[in-house]
């Protein structure tokens, strides 16, 4: 990398700490109840994500600090920091599961798989799907051709959302039964987010990652603010062990609004410039295409 690039890398940086900030505070916020707050784990989101953005910059090149480079690449480096994390937690990292109502841990029908090497084979096998399903996205045509486009965009929406669907069905329902509109509120949420960052873009491949991003972002957001006192599923019916942080956790509140406020503008003023410029800005906004 040359020297004036440093400076880009240092937004990069800042956008995907961001990201990774707005995901930990969701987390310590509805978790740390239950467990106790921990600055490595809380620091782990924040760093996952700063460094995925950066790479993802390195690659990409995108015209930073333009609106719909620096929107895409939050959504970018969130999808990247949450496929990581959730990765790591389900099929990688090793713990006692009896804390949680819901096992984290790869599990059959609620129950654990104690193998390591199955648990390992069955991580492969879930990127390998995930990686499969992401580059046929990228192979599909990305014109701007009317209704057509629409669909393919819509579809694009649709595979991503039926992905995340699936995997919070195959850890939730056994313990929870299964929501229909649990269910459908993922492809719904992709969908409309995908049709939002196909002007910023023109890679669907970008797209459907960012739109992982975003997804998460939402949901969590919902579920964590807008129902407070309702324990997340993991630790639904369990104590509260550490009931001083119902007090400490409102701290990161201002926080997390403020990170919300930044995306929103952030997001308004890169759907005005692609709009004012005909999507003249959005196709300048990948450098590279996957």
């Amino acid at each position: 990398m040359t020297v004036g690039s440093q400076p880009v890398l240092a937004i990069a940086a800042g956008v995907g700490a961001l990201s990774g900030t707005h995901a930990a505070i969701w987390g310590m916020y509805k978790d740390a109840i239950h467990e106790g707050f921990a600055m490595r784990r809380f620091a782990r989101s924040v760093c996952v994500g700063a460094l995925a953005a950066v790479a993802i910059q390195a690659v990409l090149g995108l015209p930073l600090p333009q609106a719909p480079a620096m929107a895409l690449l939050f959504g970018l480096a969130y999808g990247t920091e949450r496929g990581i994390v959730e990765v790591w937690k389900t099929f990688i990292r090793h713990e006692d599961q009896s804390k949680y109502t819901i096992p984290m841990q790869f599990s059959v029908r609620a129950v654990p798989v104690a193998s390591r090497r199955v648990r390992l084979a069955a991580g492969l096998g879930y990127v390998a799907i995930v990686a499969i399903c992401l580059l046929a996205i990228s192979a599909l045509p990305h014109r701007h051709d009317g209704f057509a486009s629409i669909l393919r965009t819509c579809l694009v929406g649709l595979v991503v959302g039926a992905i995340t669907a699936f995997g919070g069905a195959w850890k939730d329902a056994p313990t929870e039964g299964f929501d229909r509109l649990k269910f459908c509120r993922s492809p719904v949420m992709t969908v409309a987010f995908a049709l939002l960052l196909t002007r910023m873009t023109d890679s669907y491949f970008l797209v459907a990652v960012a739109v992982i991003g975003y997804e998460r972002a939402t949901a969590e957001t919902y579920k964590t603010f807008f129902f407070p006192s309702r324990p997340r599923g993991k630790f639904a019916g369990k104590p509260i062990r550490f009931p001083e942080m119902v007090r400490h956790r409102r701290l990161a509140v201002p926080v997390y609004v403020a990170i919300c406020c930044w995306v929103l503008a952030v997001g308004a003023v890169a759907l005005r410039a692609t709009s004012a410029s005909g999507n003249a800005v959005a196709n300048d906004a990948t450098g590279a295409r996957p």
